[in-house]
C-alpha cells in the first residue's frame, strides 16, 4: 500500500481550503493528490502530473467519481507553465512537489531502479526518453561515469566503480541490474559492503538522476512556480537527497531576499521516529514551505 510521506505536514503547509486550485506536480501513486482533493471540494480542482503514463492511467482508475475536480497530464514537470496554460489552469492557491521515486517505479516498472531485483537497465521514468542506464554504462567514457557517480551519487568511490565499468564491459556488455551491483562490489572495499545503506544505492541513484535529468528539470521548475502562483499561494517541495535540498534551499533564499517569497520552514521539517517505523522510505525527506507575497 502506497504511504504518502508528510502528509499532515502537507496539508498544514499547503492549507487547502474548499473551492481553491491546486497543483501537485509529483502525482505518482495520487496519496498527496488525494488527501488535497478532498479538501478542495466541492469545486476545487487538483491539476496532477506525473512522467509516468502508466501511473497516470493507474490512477485515472482510481477516481472516476471526481472526474470533474482532477486534471492529470503525462507530462514532465518541467514544462509546468506550459501545462498550465494547455490546461486553462488559472487562481492556483497551491503546488506540491514530493521528489521522491514512487514505490511503483521500484517494485512493479520494471525498468531497473532497484538493486535488489534483476531488471533490464533502464532507470527511464517516461520511455520517450531516448536515454537510458544501460547506454550510460556501456557507452559514456571513463571520465563522464566518474564525474556523474561523484556528483550525482556523492560516491566516494566514484573513480573505483568507474574503473571497473570500463573494464567489466571491454568483456560484455552491461545489461542488467545484478551485473551493475556485482561491478560495483568487485569495486568497493568489503567493509562498505557491510554499512548500513547497501553500496550500489548511489551508483544507482546518481544513473538515474542523470537518465531523467532530475536536477536540471527541478532547476528549471521553480521559477516557473512562482509566476503562476497567486499572492498568497504556497509552495512545498518535499526532497530526499541533499543535492534537491540545496537546490531548493538556495532558491528559496533568492526569492525571498528578492522580496518575493516568505520562507515558512526556518528549518526543514523531518518525519518523526513514528513515521519512519511505519514507512523507512520516509526517513530521509526533508520539507520545505513558502508563501508568495
Amino acid at each position: 500500500m502506497h504511504i504518502p510521506v508528510l502528509q499532515k505536514e502537507v496539508l498544514e503547509h499547503l492549507d487547502p481550503k474548499p473551492n481553491e486550485n491546486f497543483i501537485d506536480c509529483t502525482t505518482g501513486e495520487g496519496g498527496h493528490t488525494l488527501a488535497l482533493l478532498e479538501k478542495v471540494l466541492p469545486e476545487g480542482k487538483i491539476l496532477g502530473i506525473d512522467w509516468s503514463e502508466e501511473l497516470i492511467k493507474s490512477f485515472k482508475s482510481q477516481v472516476p467519481s471526481s472526474k470533474k475536480n482532477i486534471i492529470l497530464v503525462c507530462d514532465n514537470f518541467a514544462n509546468l507553465k506550459e501545462i498550465v496554460g494547455r490546461e486553462k489552469f488559472k487562481s492556483i492557491s497551491g503546488i506540491l512537489f514530493d521528489l521522491g521515486m514512487s514505490s511503483w517505479n521500484l517494485k512493479e516498472s520494471g525498468r531497473g531502479f532497484s538493486f535488489l531485483r534483476n531488471e533490464p537497465l533502464d532507470m527511464r521514468y517516461n520511455p520517450l526518453n531516448p536515454l537510458t542506464a544501460e547506454k550510460i554504462v556501456n557507452y559514456w567514457s571513463e571520465i563522464e561515469i566518474e564525474k556523474l557517480l561523484r556528483e550525482y551519487g556523492e560516491e566516494r568511490f566514484s573513480e573505483e566503480i568507474s574503473q571497473k565499468i570500463i573494464q567489466a564491459r571491454k568483456f560484455k556488455s552491461i545489461k542488467n541490474t545484478f551485473h551493475l551491483v556485482k561491478i560495483v562490489s568487485d569495486a568497493v572495499p568489503a567493509w562498505y559492503q557491510h554499512k548500513k545503506m547497501h553500496f550500489a544505492t548511489k551508483t544507482f541513484q546518481a544513473i538515474r538522476i542523470t537518465v531523467n535529468d532530475e536536477l536540471n528539470n527541478l532547476e528549471k521548475v521553480l521559477p516557473q512556480t512562482i509566476e503562476i502562483l497567486k499572492s498568497g499561494g504556497r509552495l512545498v517541495i518535499i526532497s530526499f537527497h541533499s543535492l534537491e535540498d540545496r537546490i531548493v534551499k538556495n532558491f528559496y533564499k533568492n526569492q525571498a531576499k528578492n522580496g518575493l517569497i516568505k520562507i515558512l520552514t526556518k528549518k526543514p521539517v523531518e518525519p518523526g521516529r513514528e513515521e519512519i517505523r511505519i514507512n523507512p522510505r520516509s526517513r530521509s525527506a526533508k520539507l520545505r514551505a513558502a508563501i508568495k507575497i
